[in-house]
């Protein structure tokens, strides 16, 4: 694996004539507020974070909003499936999220080892089979699977140095990991009974 040099400065490399505007500049601001983060983020008191989201199935449509902080989200099905096709489906979600992350580590990563991107896109499939579990798929897995990604990349540097790039973002892609890794995931029901008092519960 080749590797170029990287200025001692704080400065992205830009040895390239009419980059695509907008995405080294973002780099060098990302990288500004991923040192300021880091700083922030010394020492042991410093404590862990609980993320949350919500969904609420919508009256008569059955529509699933997600609420994660201040954000709303609509998952929905297709026509076929008694949707009204409002939204991308579960499984399409989650491939979404992987993308989403894996091109935010990438921009964190260039950002952190001073890889100038002038373009970036990451393309995630997978098979999702709805007989899965029915007689004659019962060894088709429920959930998406044969999850494959590819990154498209446009940069003056050389391949070594894009090499460099994604074997970090591999190191530290949060949902990458919590795919490719067991998870515990446990839950509870809380079960309120129509008609009956406000928050009457049979937990």
């Amino acid at each position: 694996m080749t590797s170029t040099r990287i200025p001692d400065d704080d400065t992205l490399l830009d040895d390239t004539a009419d980059p695509r505007p907008g995405l080294r500049d973002y780099l060098a601001v990302k990288r500004a507020a991923l040192l300021a983060r880091r700083k922030n983020a010394d020492g042991p008191d410093v404590p862990a974070t609980t993320l949350r989201a919500r969904t609420t199935a919508e009256d008569r449509s059955g529509v699933r909003r997600i609420r994660i902080r201040e954000h709303t989200v609509l998952s929905d099905s297709p026509a076929d499936f008694a949707g009204y096709d409002l939204g991308p489906s579960s499984p399409e979600l989650q491939l979404g999220v992987l993308s989403s992350c894996l091109t935010h580590i990438y921009l964190i990563q260039a950002a952190d080892l001073r890889i100038p991107l002038d373009a970036l896109e990451v393309a995630v499939e997978a098979e999702h089979d709805g007989r899965a579990g029915t007689p004659g798929f019962e060894d088709v897995p429920v959930h998406p699977h044969n999850i494959r990604f590819t990154v498209y990349v446009t940069s003056p540097v050389p391949r070594g140095r894009i090499d460099e790039l994604h074997a970090a973002v591999e190191r530290s892609c949060p949902i990458y990991h919590l795919l490719r890794e067991p998870q515990q995931v446990t839950g509870e029901v809380v079960h309120t009974l129509s008609g009956g008092p406000a928050g009457e519960d049979t937990r």
